[in-house]
């Protein structure tokens, strides 16, 4: 797996937007990492990498925004507040982590075990304040 060192909130987000460029409609990416560690800054590059115009923010509470106007619909989901699968499967997200009309990017997806669906991992670490280690399976990237 690739690793990226960022050291800053600007090298995540342009990690993220030189990600999604490798994107395709269906395609469900899942974020994990603690708290602070850069999901919300990767999802910003992302969105920008698809061209999404709009101000992407962690969707902690609504679950889930929606992202038009780039080369594909984004869903942006935060599991967070989903301690269970069944609270996962009980909120409706199922289309958004099984079949995306679209490109799902899915913070705290380990929150989803799924479908056994093939899911591209991104994983932060903290380092240190303002360092992070981002490992990630997305080929070419």
């Amino acid at each position: 797996m690739p690793v990226v060192i960022t050291r800053s909130v600007g090298e995540t987000e342009a990690l993220g937007e030189s990600l999604a460029r490798s994107a395709r409609a269906g395609d469900v990416f899942g974020l994990a990492g603690d708290l602070g560690a850069g999901k919300t800054a990767f999802a910003r590059g992302f969105a920008r990498g698809l061209g999404c115009p709009g101000r992407v923010h962690s969707p902690t509470f609504s679950l889930v925004n929606e992202h038009a106007g780039g080369r594909y619909p984004l869903f942006h989901l935060d599991l967070y507040r989903l301690d269970t699968l069944a609270a996962v499967e009980g909120a409706g997200l199922a289309e958004y982590l099984e079949h995306p009309n679209g490109v799902s990017l899915v913070e705290w997806i380990e929150r989803w075990t799924g479908s056994g669906r093939r899911v591209r991992r991104v994983t932060f670490r903290v380092l240190d304040e303002e360092s992070r280690e981002i490992t990630h399976d997305i080929a070419g990237a």
